[in-house]
């Protein structure tokens, strides 16, 4: 029934009995109302406040904008979200072709969004509606509030505060921020007031700035950062930190006539209050409208669920802990289990589960032993370059899951989509309980759990890349290989390691990339789920691509930039095509690697 979704239209809104609308939430996706699709949550957590939230998802921006005025101004304020990406990132491959699809719309239509999406529907809706507020979150906007490196223009860019004329910011995971942004227009809360909100950015007139907090850190200017590269990184250096951070204070960072202030972040959510999120009414399928259309997405997703939130791996080329925070918040295994009860009522449902996973599957349960280590703690990772040992690496709760789920009588069988962590899984703990549990995951999740391929995520075979990657040494990728094949043959079974690598990664040079292609060969892998590294906002590595200094450290960092350079790093890849071995062959003379040519090519 309509009334089961989020209202679209104002027709929709009647069925409700509506004669307003509280907040209207605008999205670059699809509306798909599933737990994991953000404009959906936000939806869902505000209705659940008893607020009245209608959606227009891919309002047409190009028209009379009749998409934007349908369902009249709202009584709070407008959200908007770029969806479920980053606009730039949905649009163009690391070689800044446009791409030809897009998995969050309707049949994978390319050209359904705007680039730099969250800005030009905020600038759309505050020339019709210049008296209503305007808060802009998800992915884009959370990751863009600071002066960020644009890889798609090559330039600096200040916060998208400033290039949206967004009121908030909402950054992170906005189930909290949201509902206090509701509540504060909704009591009739001053500006003033509301400028002390956790988890919001805004904009201050500099003439305001004995309100800010005395203990406030103050960034380099958005000027000063765009006549120097090292301010850049110094200041990314603070961000990352603070980011990571359970006590950060307030971070300000100046532009033109302006401060961009940025508040500190809600604690993370309890078990219960994620388990809350998970138990809202959705329908877990595409709004009725998109019917007889495919949504590539949620065809990956609809028999999938997510077990856990965060991730404390802290990769220089990932924004997982920058948005989703880097302490784990686990569900339940009662909410699973009633997760898993609502899939397999799903009209097309077989029997099998796509997978139980999150950012990183196998961490699900691990939790620091002493939560005031962690308060004091600014190391930006809990496991490079080694494992913190206040972390608790204990599989034995995500083997809980698994054997809960596995036992219920309308499951065949589970699988993990999801990457793992083998460095995890191989740790060497001082508790042999622990390495026991650990023995015991591989081998369920390799015997059982793995439809055919398991994912993951070594990077690099080098050393020194894996270092400014923060990611484990490549033995234990190969140690791992080696226990996968032993326990495959163990059970009978014709499985896969799927890796992923990337080419072209701050640190990463034409001689490395020829090494991994010797070692991946040695290996028997015909590599298949490879990129050329995209440097995306708010990520250490994109930090490093365009100030070419290392944020923590502010020595110099070698990159690739230029375009011949880095689709000479990616050949190494494809070594075992024909149309790629006069290429690499001249590549390695050329670097006086003339000795991996005949491990390489076979020449």
């Amino acid at each position: 029934m309509l009334t089961d979704f989020l209202p679209t239209t104002q027709k929709e809104g009647a069925l409700r009995g509506w004669d307003y609308v509280d907040v209207i939430l605008f999205s670059g996706d699809a509306y798909i109302d599933h737990p994991s699709f953000g404009a959906a949550v936000i939806g869902r957590v505000l209705e659940n406040a008893g607020y009245r939230v209608a959606i227009v998802p891919q309002p047409n921006w190009r028209d009379d904008l009749r998409d934007f005025k349908k369902l009249g101004c709202p009584r709070l304020f407008f959200a908007v979200s770029g969806g479920a990406m980053d606009s730039m990132v949905n649009h163009y491959t690391a070689n800044r072709r446009r791409r030809s699809n897009d998995a969050y719309t309707p049949d994978g239509r390319a050209d359904m969004r705007p680039d730099r999406c969250v800005s030009v529907y905020c600038k759309i809706l505050k020339s019709l509606f210049p008296n209503t507020p305007v808060v802009i979150g998800g992915i884009e906007a959370s990751l863009r509030r600071f002066t960020h490196y644009d890889y798609w223009s090559d330039s600096l860019m200040p916060s998208i505060l400033v290039s949206s004329g967004a009121d908030w910011l909402q950054y992170g995971m906005g189930e909290k921020s949201i509902v206090a942004l509701a509540d504060a227009y909704a009591n009739g809360m001053p500006v003033d007031e509301m400028r002390n909100l956790r988890q919001v950015a805004y904009l201050l007139p500099k003439s305001e700035a004995g309100s800010l907090p005395a203990d406030a850190v103050m960034l380099h200017s958005h000027e000063d950062c765009l006549k120097s590269k090292r301010l850049q990184a110094e200041n990314f250096g603070k961000i990352e930190v603070a980011s990571n951070h359970d006590d950060c204070g307030v971070l300000v960072q100046g532009i033109d006539a302006h401060y961009v202030v940025v508040n500190p972040p809600y604690p993370s959510l309890t078990s219960a209050e994620l388990d809350a999120i998970y138990d809202l009414p959705y329908q877990r399928m595409p709004h009725p409208k998109y019917k007889g259309k495919t949504i590539p997405a949620y065809d990956m997703i609809k028999f999938s669920v997510c077990i856990h939130r965060g991730c404390f791996g802290g990769c220089a080329f990932c924004t997982i802990s920058a948005h989703q925070g880097k302490h784990i918040t686990s569900r339940s295994v009662e909410s699973i289990v009633r997760e898993v009860e609502k899939v397999s009522k799903l009209p097309d449902y077989k029997g099998y589960i796509s997978d139980l996973g999150g950012p990183s599957a196998n961490m699900y349960g691990m939790t620091e032993r002493d939560h005031e280590l962690c308060r004091k703690c600014k190391r930006t990772s809990c496991i490079h370059p080694s494992i913190c040992r206040n972390m608790n690496v204990d599989h034995r709760s995500v083997l809980e899951v698994y054997r809960t789920v596995d036992a219920l009588p309308y499951v065949k069988k589970s699988f993990i989509g999801s990457g793992v962590r083998y460095d995890l899984i191989l740790h060497d703990n001082v508790d042999t309980t622990l390495n026991d549990a650990s023995a015991q995951y591989a081998e369920e999740l390799i015997s059982r759990h793995v439809s055919g391929r398991l994912k993951v995520a070594p990077e690099h075979t080098e050393d020194s890349v894996l270092s400014m990657m923060r990611k484990p040494s490549f033995k234990l990728f190969e140690r791992f290989v080696r226990l996968f094949e032993e326990i495959c043959a163990k059970y009978g079974l014709n499985q896969q390691i799927i890796p992923y690598f990337i080419s072209s990664h701050p640190g990463c040079r034409l001689e490395d990339m020829a090494e991994l292609a010797v070692k991946t060969k040695r290996l028997n892998f015909q590599l298949e789920q490879v990129q050329d590294f995209t440097p995306t906002p708010m990520t250490l590595a994109t930090e490093m691509y365009y100030t070419g200094l290392d944020p923590h450290t502010l020595r110099p960092v070698y990159v690739a930039r230029r375009q011949n350079d880095k689709l000479e790093q990616r050949q190494f890849f494809f070594w075992y095509k024909k149309s790629e071995r006069g290429k690499i062959i001249s590549c390695l003379r050329r670097i006086g690697r003339s000795d991996l040519i005949d491990r390489l090519v076979g020449y």
